[in-house]
């Protein structure tokens, strides 16, 4: 998947050098190495440019990163997270260039990962929801979705995202509107950002020559109100970092209302309100959410040529259940023994180590 955690790696990434390329695997790659992909190597091509933080794209990167390969586009180093990545056969897909000392690390994010969000579509619970607290059928599934017999590593295993003003900042633009910029509104749940979203507010954007756009977030429950079920996958606070990560926003509003009123309308100065092809439902009271922009002319419905919807990932998950779920005990049974490895080579005494004369 691309997730806002992988966000948060490239923003890190962008932040210790000057420009920044990103390596992406084919769904092959993927396939051998760690198991079924949720989105398509075009889809995560294009989710992966559309980070406001990356310069450039590189299709079908190796898997296992190589000096050659940071040779081939004039990289100074690589970064990846604080976790492991292996091959199929359990190596550190790292090793060549973290002893060339051409590698650098940055933080993982806490709370979230594709195992994770996985787990939340097949669970069918709404315990992930903000106001929640955890169910014992949630924390249940927390303490062993994914999870090998024989244990629970740092890294595969289910955590809560806990949001802070510091991450939201980080991820913000921090720019307001300026004279001569088209302010462009629009709403939604932006659950599980996709390319459908992508797509969407790539063409709002080629509305203006300066656009600014403004995504405004509905609340959990609002969402769960007109699309169901455990409907969001990702609580508002994940949402908004999601959203945040786009190249093409520049301000979110956290828990905005359904309906697009005046007050919003005056209060952000908005030229324009745009909305996708999607079903417009109906407000509470049976009323047109986007009725006071229509009333005012500034309303226009956007055809983003994506048939990628939410529904549709989850169908995707669902309809590989099982290959996903042997997908995630299969990975943290090699990082567990990856792990069990280091800790005994540590443990060994200097003289007999691997490498050691």
């Amino acid at each position: 998947m691309v997730h806002y955690g992988h966000s948060n790696q490239l923003r890190q990434a962008r932040a210790m050098g000057d420009y920044l390329i990103v390596g992406v695997h084919t769904d092959e790659e993927i396939a051998k190495h760690k198991g079924p992909p949720v989105f398509t190597q075009e889809e995560r091509y294009k989710m992966v440019q559309a980070i406001k933080w990356v310069d450039e794209v590189v299709p079908a990167a190796p898997y296992v990163t190589t000096l050659e390969t940071l040779d081939k586009y004039n990289c100074d180093f690589c970064v990846h997270g604080n976790d492991i990545t292996l091959t199929v056969d359990g190596r550190d897909t790292y090793e060549e260039v973290k002893q060339a000392g051409r590698y650098r690390e940055c933080k993982r994010t806490q709370g979230v990962s594709t195992t994770d969000l996985v787990g939340r579509m097949l669970l069918v619970t709404k315990a992930h929801h903000s106001s929640q607290e955890m169910s014992s059928e949630y924390r249940e599934y927390a303490d062993s979705f994914g999870k090998c017999p024989g244990g629970r590593n740092p890294w595969t295993g289910v955590s809560q995202f806990l949001q802070t003003s510091q991450k939201i900042i980080q991820f913000a633009s921090g720019k307001e509107p300026q004279p001569g910029e088209t302010v462009i509104y629009v709403a939604g749940a932006f659950d599980l950002f996709h390319i459908g979203h992508v797509d969407f507010l790539e063409k709002v954007h080629r509305l203006a020559e300066r656009p600014y756009i403004i995504a405004g977030l509905h609340f959990d429950q609002e969402v769960n109100h007109y699309k169901g079920k455990n409907y969001p996958i990702m609580n508002l606070h994940e949402r908004t970092l999601s959203v945040l990560a786009c190249r093409y926003v520049s301000e979110v509003v956290i828990g905005a209302p359904y309906a697009v009123t005046a007050e919003l309308l005056s209060h952000f100065k908005v030229d324009l309100v745009c909305h996708g092809k999607t079903e417009i439902i109906p407000d509470r009271d049976g009323s047109d959410p986007y009725q006071e922009p229509k009333r005012r002319g500034i309303f226009c419905q956007i055809d983003s040529g994506s048939n990628l919807t939410t529904d549709l990932i989850v169908q995707r998950i669902i309809t590989n259940r099982l290959e996903y779920e042997a997908r995630n005990q299969k990975k943290e049974a090699k990082e567990l023994a990856f792990l069990e490895a280091a800790r005994r080579q540590a443990a060994q005494p200097l003289g007999e180590r691997d490498g050691d004369f």
